[in-house]
């Protein structure tokens, strides 16, 4: 049986079909070229070619060929070329990824050159803030000690209060609590009358950029860019401008005040406040004044910003995670997921789940893990960055983002440094009555976070820095001027430079020549006196020896003076 021939269906279209498609096309060619009239796109202009009847046709015809293949080649070697360097970023990509797993496998160390560098560039820079901050303090008629109100015995610094107290100059130590607007109110109390039973202390509350919820309010629509001049409110700064004005009156002179204390404790914002403008840098990262810096408050009184106390690395890795500045590379820093754990460790672990809305976890890395998978803080592959969530975490916890306190001291030991004559001494000078109405004046007009709401901390104490004090303490007692004394001879011996060493024995060969000089002038005032009188000269001899003695002793205008008899010599 054949199989029956399918037909075709057939293109024919009706007219009225046909006439419509027509039509739709030319409306649709007709709104192009209108488009194209509105926005000044015109067609392509064919190229003219050489005419026919121009004269040397095929030259400029051969010429135009052989340009066109010109560029060819070069687009092609171009593109060869940009092909072989994709192809060496991937192999160093590929050399260094290999390197890097290397490393985390077998524990390798960098190599002893870079290790060097860096070292070298640590100390330089730990160097340069030390100056810093010994500046501060030299300059300094009164010194203010910013401590964080939520751990104020970890922002205190033995040795830079041991330096201040045991300096016999008129300098005065008065602590500034900061921020403390994130600890409960009745914590906050018991700070005040633990503290001001060694130094003056005062309560404060800086102003601070806008963030999170309140930044709206001050952003404009019209630009998209925040007023950094916009700040907070402030309490607490007319309270410590008066207590530093009078203390200006009493001393009859123009003082200058330096602020001093560990990073992120507020110093810099605190002059922002008291000046209402933001005159110096502040921010959530750590160290970032690097040097000295003046602003005059009015006619009588300047303060000075001074960078970060740098604390010892001696302390335990909880101070570090807190108080020291985290250098990413550098032979100081620190391991930010053991800072991390050593902070959760001294924290309740309900209150922290119930402060980051987070479920239970066993360890730090599982909790790192979670507020990574939260905060969408996810590498290539979903997977969690816990380096940067744990600086991240570092940051709440310094900056002004998390509550949480830590108990005062039950029974209160002064430490060794301080007796009662020093605590006198320091108190001397300062309005403490009308400074605690201030304070309990501040205390009464801000709002608190309840004690549910703020995470206990424990605290680590106080938090050992590098101060240098061989320059610090002026007039302190006799065997200790004595040994830094030694000290530094000894340090300016070995840091000296060739130059200097150069300028000593210059000047070493001048008293030299000098007093050779002086020898042979009384020398030859001897020969006349024993030319004269023979009978004189055991006197004459004795008389040079004086006179030797005492030429050395001559003043620089004596020296100077010409001498008629030794024109001779």
């Amino acid at each position: 049986m054949k199989r029956p021939r399918l037909r075709k269906a057939s293109k024919r279209l009706s007219c009225h079909k046909r006439y419509k498609i027509q039509k739709k096309i030319r409306e649709h060619h007709r709104k192009v070229r209108r488009e194209a009239k509105k926005h000044g796109h015109k067609k392509p202009k064919k190229d003219p070619s050489v005419p026919g009847a121009a004269p040397f046709k095929e030259a400029l015809l051969r010429e135009a060929e052989q340009r066109r293949q010109r560029l060819e080649e070069l687009q092609q070697k171009q593109k060869l070329d940009r092909q072989k360097e994709l192809e060496k970023r991937r192999k160093l990509d590929a050399k260094k990824n290999a390197a890097k797993i290397q490393e985390q496998t077998e524990g390798t160390e960098p190599s002893k050159s870079e290790a060097n560098t860096k070292e070298v560039l640590h100390k330089k820079s730990k160097k340069s803030l030390h100056s810093e901050l010994e500046k501060v303090i030299e300059a300094s008629d009164v010194i203010l000690e910013v401590l964080d109100a939520r751990d104020p015995m970890g922002c205190r610094c033995p040795q830079l209060e041991q330096a201040i107290t045991c300096s016999g100059g008129n300098k005065k130590l008065v602590l500034v609590l900061n921020k403390i607007d994130l600890v409960p109110k009745e914590n906050l109390e018991k700070w005040l009358n633990c503290l001001k039973k060694e130094f003056p202390t005062v309560a404060f509350k800086s102003s601070t950029l806008m963030t999170d919820r309140t930044m709206r309010e001050h952003f404009s629509r019209k630009r998209a860019r925040i007023d950094l001049s916009r700040n907070t409110e402030c309490f607490g700064s007319e309270c410590l401008l008066k207590l530093l004005q009078e203390h200006c009156r009493t001393q009859d002179k123009a003082i200058q005040v330096g602020l001093v204390g560990f990073p992120n404790v507020g110093k810099s914002s605190i002059i922002n406040s008291i000046k209402k403008n933001r005159v110096c840098n502040a921010g959530l990262g750590r160290g970032l004044t690097k040097c000295m810096q003046v602003v005059r408050i009015d006619k009588k009184m300047k303060m000075l910003d001074s960078p970060s106390i740098v604390a010892d690395r001696a302390n335990s890795t909880l101070t570090l995670a807190l108080r020291s500045i985290i250098d990413a590379g550098g032979s100081g820093s620190i391991d930010v997921v053991e800072a991390v754990d050593a902070v959760l460790n001294h924290c309740s672990k309900q209150q922290v789940m119930m402060s980051y809305s987070i479920p239970d976890f066993r360890n730090t890395e599982e909790f790192l893990t979670l507020l990574a998978q939260k905060r969408g803080m996810l590498k290539k592959g979903g997977v969690p960055d816990i380096e940067n969530i744990a600086k991240l975490l570092l940051c709440d916890w310094t900056g002004a983002k998390i509550s949480y306190h830590s108990q005062p001291p039950g029974s209160q030991m002064l430490p060794p440094y301080l007796t009662e004559d020093k605590i006198a001494e320091m108190q001397k000078g300062f309005n403490l009555k009308k400074l605690e109405e201030e304070n309990n004046a501040t205390v009464q007009a801000l709002k608190y976070p309840s004690p549910a709401s703020s995470i206990v901390f424990q605290s680590a104490g106080m938090t050992n820095g590098k101060i240098q004090e061989n320059k610090v303490v002026g007039e302190a007692s006799q065997w200790e001027s004595l040994e830094t004394s030694e000290e530094e001879e000894e340090d300016d011996f070995m840091e000296t430079d060739d130059q200097d060493s150069m300028e000593e024995e210059e000047e070493e060969e001048d008293v030299k020549e000098e007093s050779k000089i002086g020898m042979t002038r009384k020398a030859e005032l001897g020969k006349q006196q024993a030319r004269q009188a023979t009978s004189e000269n055991k006197l004459a001899e004795s008389g040079c020896d004086s006179s030797l003695s005492c030429s050395l002793d001559k003043s620089a205008d004596e020296d100077d003076a010409y001498d008629f008899n030794t024109d001779y010599v």
